[in-house]
C-alpha cells in the first residue's frame, strides 16, 4: 500500500467525520515534501520550455517549427507513462519529474537535428516531400543510435541491477536502486516512444506545414499593379 493511498483514505475519513469547523488540519511530512517538489519542478519545467522556445524561434525563424520541436516533449510523456507501466513503477513526483525534464533535452536535440537537415534540403531546391524523405534517410542512423545507446545504458538501472566487481556477483532489486529505477524507466520509455515519433511524425508535420504555408500564400490576394500610360 502506497503512502499516498493511505493519505487519500485518511482525507476521505476526515471529510465524513463530524469535526468542529474551527479545527484546521494540515498534512506535513512526505506529503508536504511532495507538494513542494512538484511546485519547484513545475516551475523549472515551464522555465526550461520558455528558454528553449525562445532559442528555437530565434534560430529557426519559424514559430511553427519551434512549436513542432516542443510538441515532441508533450508526446514523449506518453512514453514515460508506458515505461512506468511496463516496469511496474509508481509515478514518483521527484524522480519521474527529473526524468521528464532530462528527457526534454534529448528529444529536443533529435528534432533540432531533423528539422535543420530538412531546412537545408529545402534550401537546395528539393520539394517538401523529397526533402522529408532525404532527411529521414540521412538522419535515421544518428537519431536511432542516440536513442538506442541511451536506452541500453539505462537498462541496468531500469532492471535494478547491482554489479559487484570485487565479489563478481550481480544482484537485482536492491533497496538502493529504488529511486534510480523510476528515473531510468521514465527516460528509457519516453525516449523510445519519442524516437519513433521523431522519425515518422516530425517529417510528416514539416511537409504539412509547408503545404499549409503554400496554400495560405496562394489564398492571399495579390497586390494590384497600377496601370501606367503608354
Amino acid at each position: 500500500m502506497l503512502a499516498d493511498d493511505q493519505l487519500q483514505r485518511l482525507r476521505a475519513a476526515l471529510e465524513q467525520a463530524d469535526l468542529d469547523p474551527a479545527v484546521e488540519i494540515t498534512f506535513k511530512g512526505e506529503d508536504a515534501d511532495q507538494r513542494e517538489a512538484a511546485q519547484f519542478l513545475g516551475g523549472a519545467f515551464v522555465g526550461a520550455i520558455f528558454l528553449m522556445a525562445l532559442i528555437l524561434v530565434t534560430q529557426f525563424n519559424s514559430i511553427y517549427q519551434a512549436v513542432l520541436v516542443l510538441s515532441a516533449i508533450v508526446f514523449s510523456t506518453a512514453g514515460v507513462l508506458m515505461g512506468l507501466l511496463v516496469t511496474g513503477q509508481t509515478f514518483g513526483i521527484v524522480m519521474v519529474g527529473l526524468g521528464i525534464i532530462a528527457l526534454a533535452g534529448i528529444v529536443v536535440n533529435n528534432n533540432i537535428v531533423l528539422i535543420d537537415t530538412y531546412n537545408r534540403m529545402r534550401g537546395e531546391g528539393l520539394d517538401s516531400v523529397e526533402a522529408a524523405m532525404e532527411t529521414g534517410r540521412r538522419r535515421l542512423r544518428p537519431v536511432f543510435l542516440t536513442a538506442f545507446t541511451t536506452v541500453l545504458g539505462l537498462m541496468p538501472m531500469v532492471l535494478a541491477m547491482n554489479i559487484d566487481l570485487i565479489g563478481r556477483t550481480i544482484s537485482f532489486g536492491a533497496p538502493s536502486t529504488q529511486w534510480w529505477t523510476q528515473l531510468a524507466s521514465a527516460i528509457a520509455g519516453g525516449l523510445s516512444f519519442a524516437t519513433l515519433l521523431t522519425l515518422v511524425l516530425t517529417p510528416c508535420l514539416l511537409v504539412l506545414g509547408d503545404r499549409l504555408a503554400s496554400a495560405w500564400h496562394a489564398w492571399l490576394p495579390r497586390e494590384s499593379v497600377p496601370l501606367t500610360d503608354p
